[in-house]
């Protein structure tokens, strides 16, 4: 699964590098993974793509698959929808050990994409009306603003932690458990705080801190935890991840934690980020 930040960054390098070339080849489900979704039978899937042209591709937060984040190529008449991390590479370039989908151009050049805990590379026919998710707007749009934030807030219940809100059940297109950490760690708050203890303050910090966050990631490339379409790092240096995790905090010097919760780790600073509300 891809989040937000690198939607945008792959859609706009497959726009510079693949639209305009036709798809020769391609190789679905190649190696099954248990958490790979296809749009029907994947067999299917050289009869619906082969001789079709790349005409686009755009970031999408609504498609009707089960992920809520996606690029979507159009290929000829019909439309991929992809939430995995992809890789294009030159004829010479040697092909990763595992993957669900190959496009093989025709010109020798391939997109190869490759589950990655989970993910969707959906094949459907392309129109303009196309059925859609209902679910809140992109967050790095002007639909996503402070009235839409209050209100999704106002709609939980006041126990649901900080995480739960941002993070589970797709509340927020885009945003998940890799891009959250450093989202809070900017706003200072801890991801088990819960909603009845976050001010009127803290939560328009943690407003601002979704939309300043999420665009810096977008326009530096994507995280340095992800890939590019060229198998490069993004430029986006992240605070609190794996890669952080045994150094100090970047605003205090002291300790980094990480422990599971909700179905992930976390990553914060018990100094900057209290579990519990500070009343001095």
């Amino acid at each position: 699964m891809i989040e937000l930040p690198e939607v945008y960054v792959l859609a706009e390098q497959i726009n510079r590098t693949i639209v305009g070339k036709t798809v020769k080849t391609v190789i679905a489900n190649a190696v099954p993974h248990g958490f790979a979704q296809f749009s029907g039978d994947p067999s299917r899937y050289p009869e619906l793509l082969e001789g079709k042209k790349i005409l686009g591709a755009s970031p999408d937060t609504g498609t009707m698959d089960i992920w809520d984040c996606n690029v979507e190529v159009i290929c000829g008449d019909m439309l991929l929808s992809l939430s995995t991390p992809m890789k294009y590479l030159e004829p010479e370039e040697k092909l990763p050990k595992s993957h669900q989908l190959l496009l093989v151009f025709e010109d020798g050049s391939r997109m190869c994409c490759t589950v990655q805990m989970w993910g969707s590379m959906l094949c459907v026919p392309y129109s303009d009306n196309l059925p859609r998710r209902q679910q809140g707007p992109n967050p790095l749009t002007d639909g996503f603003n402070e009235i839409y934030f209050d209100m999704m807030w106002s709609r939980e219940k006041p126990t649901l932690s900080i995480k739960g809100l941002l993070a589970t059940q797709k509340r927020i297109p885009g945003l998940g458990n890799g891009v959250l950490q450093d989202i809070l760690f900017r706003a200072g708050i801890h991801p088990k705080r819960k909603l009845q203890s976050i001010g009127e303050e803290e939560k328009a910090r943690l407003y601002q801190s979704i939309k300043a966050t999420l665009k810096e990631m977008r326009d530096c490339g994507g995280r340095d935890t992800e890939k590019d379409l060229f198998n490069r790092p993004g430029g986006y240096r992240t605070i609190l991840s794996a890669k952080t995790i045994k150094h100090p905090c970047t605003r205090c010097g002291g300790t980094l934690v990480r422990e599971s919760y909700l179905g992930g780790n976390i990553y914060y600073c018990p100094v900057c980020q209290r579990e519990r509300e500070n009343r001095g």
